[in-house]
């Protein structure tokens, strides 16, 4: 009998306890452990970094309200009165490329061990929470990994060790293992829109001896990119190749997240069909200036105030800030870049203009086709 399930199965985000990419540090006093942090983050500042830790004060007053302080540079800062809750943090910690956590109080999903002499019975208390060690850092030349981590990992002589002076090296596993967590990038081609002043489905025009999306999804797929058509709810597309939309009546915004939600791990590249100048040059020069760091990777023209949010990588963390302007109402997604951390590619104005109308498209076939 097939069990009953009360909710929709979702695909969900790749997390760890906390975070998309968390590594926990643990084996030394918070103070080492949170000077490395400091330290090697200095090095790492192209990426979004944040460190998860306990309070050490005693006697605290419970916050009788949230306190927000802005301070004069732009930075925020909150105190407030929130239990640790891994769904909470999941949403609070999804805008970061890496958390570190200090493993004196919480465990995570990757472990970076300090080994030090005095901190061995704290290790050997903590080894259950042990599963995925990177590299060991000695805090002192003569120390080895103890006793208990040789029996659980029988391959402990294979994981790096470093002495913790060595800072360069130290910093380069780290950013190996942000590296590795990029997402991939996956190609949407938005076929849904009304196309109400053309007159006609503009997904289906031919400019280049096919139909628009098709052309479309071959200049993504030329860079290895495996790419989808977003469609409406109703639709007799190939199942294959389609996203339909499950956010329904939002334009390009709904397709977007329809996306998402069919994959919340990969970074999607959005393109139009409307935009029939963008070509391989412009779609390479934007899988090279992508930076996964930031919300997207977006395309803005030198002439124009705002960016292209139809010309765009959407990065995984995009994600939820999609979500939270939906909650306040907002279903444009370029209200979401111009308030978002975004990284900006200025090209020509001509490349990225938009066909909306008959006597657009005519001229523009005239221009790419003048034979």
């Amino acid at each position: 009998m097939k069990k009953h399930q009360k909710h929709t199965n979702l695909i969900r985000r790749k997390n760890g306890n906390f975070a998309p990419n968390e590594v926990t540090i643990l084996g030394a006093k918070c103070s080492i452990i949170s000077d490395l942090v400091r330290n090697v983050s200095q090095y790492l500042s192209q990426y979004q970094l944040a460190y998860f830790d306990a309070s050490h004060a005693k006697d605290i007053d419970e916050n009788l309200l949230s306190d927000f302080t802005f301070h004069h540079k732009g930075q925020l800062t909150i105190t407030t009165d929130v239990p640790v809750n891994e769904y909470v943090q999941r949403i609070q910690f999804s805008q970061f490329d890496c958390v570190f956590i200090n493993g004196n109080h919480y465990a995570g999903e990757k472990q970076i061990i300090l080994l030090d002499p005095e901190k061995e019975s704290s290790i050997n208390k903590r080894i259950h929470q042990l599963s995925d060690i990177r590299f060991f850092i000695k805090l002192t030349k003569e120390v080895a990994p103890f006793q208990s981590l040789k029996e659980k990992f029988l391959n402990w002589d294979q994981i790096p060790q470093y002495h913790i002076t060595e800072i360069d090296k130290i910093v380069h596993d780290i950013a190996g293992l942000i590296q590795r967590e990029i997402p991939k990038i996956k190609g949407l081609v938005l076929t849904g829109g009304k196309s109400t002043r053309m007159g006609t489905d503009k997904s289906k025009l031919d400019y280049y001896g096919k139909p628009q999306k098709e052309y479309v999804r071959n200049l993504l797929e030329s860079r290895n990119i495996e790419t989808y058509f977003s469609v409406g709810n109703i639709s007799n597309t190939d199942e294959t190749i389609i996203i339909r939309d499950t956010f329904l009546n939002l334009g390009p915004f709904g397709g977007i997240c329809s996306a998402f939600q069919k994959d919340p791990n990969s970074a999607w590249f959005v393109l139009a069909t409307d935009v029939p100048f963008v070509n391989e040059e412009l779609i390479q020069l934007l899988m090279e200036k992508r930076n996964p760091a930031k919300v997207a990777t977006a395309v803005k023209g030198k002439g124009k105030q705002f960016p292209e949010p139809l010309i765009t990588i959407f990065e995984p963390k995009a994600y939820p800030v999609l979500l939270q302007f939906l909650a306040q109402g907002y279903s444009c997604p370029r209200k979401m870049l111009i308030n978002s951390d975004v990284e900006i590619v200025e090209v020509e104005d001509d490349l990225i203009r938009n066909i909306n109308t008959p006597e657009e498209y005519e001229a523009a076939k005239k221009e790419l086709c003048p034979g």
